[in-house]
C-alpha cells in the first residue's frame, strides 16, 4: 500500500511507506511506525496518549454537565381553569422504572462491538493496527456522541412524557408569587417551582431531548455495522450471501430496540429517539471515516488509516490489506483456493482465477504457485501477478490487479 508523508522527503526517502518493510523494528527509519508491526506497549502510548487524554477530558466534560441542573426554566401547562383537564395529556403518563437502564444500554454499545471485533481478528485479520483503529474508532463514536447528547440535554431538554407524575405539582403555589411563573395565555402556565415531587426526579424529567439511551445504541452499534460491511465486503463488488446482509442489519436493529424501548416505558418521546439515532449515527460515520480510508467504497474501506502518512489511493496499491478482509470471495481470494477472480482469463476485463484462467495458477514475488493445490494466499506486502490477467485494448486494471 502506498503512503505518502505530509511532511517533505529527499528523493531517497521517497519511496511509500509500506513497501519498506521493517524486520523487527517498529520504526520504519523516517520516524513513522509500520503498520505492520506489532509495537510494544511504549511505543503504542507515544502515538495514542493525545487521544487517550482527549477521551479522558471529553468523558469528564460529559459526565460533569450530566450531573448539572438543567439550565432553561421550561415552562409547562397543567390544566384548565376552567375545567380542570390536563392540558397536555402526552406529558402525564406514570413513572415508572427503565427497561433498559443507561448503564446497561452503554455496555452494550460498547462491549458487543469491542467483542465482535476482536472475534474477527481472532479468527482471521490478526492486525494490530487494524484493531486499534477499530477500537479507538468505536471509542470516538461513544464519547462524542455522549458529549454531544448531554450539552443539548442540559441547554435545551423537554418535557418527559412522564413530566407531571415527576414534578407532582401544586398550582396553589404559585398564589400570589410571580416567581413561580404564573403567566402566559389566562395564566396558565407555570415553572418548575410548583413541583413537589424528588428534585432529582424533576430536573431528570426536564432533559428528554435526546435520549441518551438511543444515542449511545446507534454511536456505537451503527459503528459495528460499517465495520462488517467494510470487513465482510458485504456491498461491494459481489453478490454476497444473505447471512452477511443478516450480519449487518442485526446491529442496526438493536439500536433501534434500545430506542423503541425508551417509548415503551414512557422514558422519552419519538422525537427524542429520532434526534438520539441521528446524533449517534452521525459520530459513527464521522468516526469510521476518521479510521478506515472511506466508508462505503467498497475497494477501500477495509483498509485502517496511517496516523502521520497519507494513503495515495493508487491503483492496485491495496493488496497490502487483503489479508485484513474477512471474505474470500470474488477479487477478495486472491492466491487462495477460489483464485483471484470470478471466472477464467480471457478478453475485455474477464478475471483470471488462481488456477481457473488463462495462464493458469498465480505468482507471488515471482514464484508461481498453483492455488488449485491450497498454496498460501499472499502475505502482506506480496506483490502479485496474474498471468493473462488484462487483455489488449481491454479495461484498465481493477484497484486491486496489480497487473505486473
Amino acid at each position: 500500500m502506498v503512503f505518502s508523508s505530509h511532511k517533505h522527503r529527499s528523493p531517497s526517502h521517497s519511496r511509500s511507506h509500506n513497501h519498506r518493510r521493517s524486520h523487527g523494528h517498529h520504526d520504519d527509519g523516517d520516524g513513522y511506525y509500520s503498520m505492520h508491526t506489532r509495537p510494544s506497549f511504549g511505543q503504542w502510548l507515544k502515538y495514542t496518549w493525545l487521544d487517550i487524554a482527549t477521551m479522558a477530558v471529553m468523558g469528564a466534560l460529559g459526565l460533569g454537565v450530566y450531573m448539572l441542573h438543567p439550565a432553561p426554566s421550561r415552562s409547562f401547562a397543567v390544566t384548565f381553569p376552567s375545567d380542570n383537564q390536563i392540558v397536555y395529556p402526552q406529558f402525564s403518563y406514570p413513572l415508572r422504572n427503565e427497561i433498559i437502564p443507561i448503564w446497561a444500554a452503554a455496555l452494550l454499545a460498547s462491549l458487543v462491538p469491542i467483542f465482535v471485533i476482536l472475534c474477527l481478528q481472532i479468527l482471521r485479520v490478526r492486525s494490530f493496527w487494524d484493531t486499534n483503529n477499530a477500537v479507538m474508532g468505536l471509542l470516538y463514536s461513544l464519547i462524542t456522541a455522549a458529549v454531544f447528547q448531554v450539552f443539548i440535554k442540559w441547554l435545551i431538554g423537554g418535557l418527559r412524557p412522564h413530566f407531571l407524575d415527576a414534578c407532582q405539582p401544586d398550582v396553589s403555589l404559585s398564589s400570589g408569587s410571580s416567581s413561580n411563573g404564573v403567566g402566559g395565555y389566562k395564566g396558565i402556565y407555570y415553572t418548575k417551582e410548583i413541583c413537589t415531587g424528588n428534585e432529582s426526579d424533576i430536573d431528570d424529567s426536564l432533559e428528554s431531548m435526546p435520549s441518551g439511551h438511543t444515542t449511545a445504541a446507534f454511536a456505537g452499534l451503527v459503528y459495528l455495522s460499517l465495520y462488517l460491511n467494510a470487513k465482510l465486503k458485504i456491498l461491494a463488488d459481489y453478490q454476497p450471501r444473505m447471512w452477511k446482509l443478516v450480519a449487518f442489519a442485526a446491529p442496526i436493529l438493536g439500536a433501534c430496540l434500545i430506542g423503541g424501548a425508551l417509548t415503551i416505558d414512557e422514558y422519552h418521546n419519538w422525537y427524542d429517539v429520532l434526534a438520539g439515532a441521528c446524533i449517534g449515527t452521525a459520530m459513527a460515520f464521522l468516526s469510521f471515516r476518521i479510521m478506515y480510508a472511506a466508508v462505503w467504497d467498497w475497494r477501500w474501506n477495509h483498509v485502517p488509516l496511517h496516523r502521520d502518512v497519507s494513503l495515495s489511493y493508487a491503483d492496485g496499491d491495496y493488496e497490502d490489506w487483503l489479508p485484513v478482509v474477512m471474505t474470500r470471495k470474488a477479487r477478495w481470494s486472491v492466491g487462495g483456493r477460489r483464485g483471484a477472480g470470478a471466472g477464467g482469463g480471457g478478453g475485455g476485463g474477464g478475471g483470471g482465477g488462481g488456477g481457473g484462467g488463462g495462464g493458469g495458477g498465480t505468482f507471488v514475488r515471482g514464484k508461481k504457485r498453483d492455488s488449485a493445490r491450497g498454496s498460501r494466499s499472499p502475505r502482506a506486502g506480496d506483490r502479485v501477478h496474474y498471468p493473462g490477467r488484462v487483455a489488449v485494448g481491454s479495461r484498465n486494471p481493477w484497484i486491486g490487479d496489480n497487473v505486473v
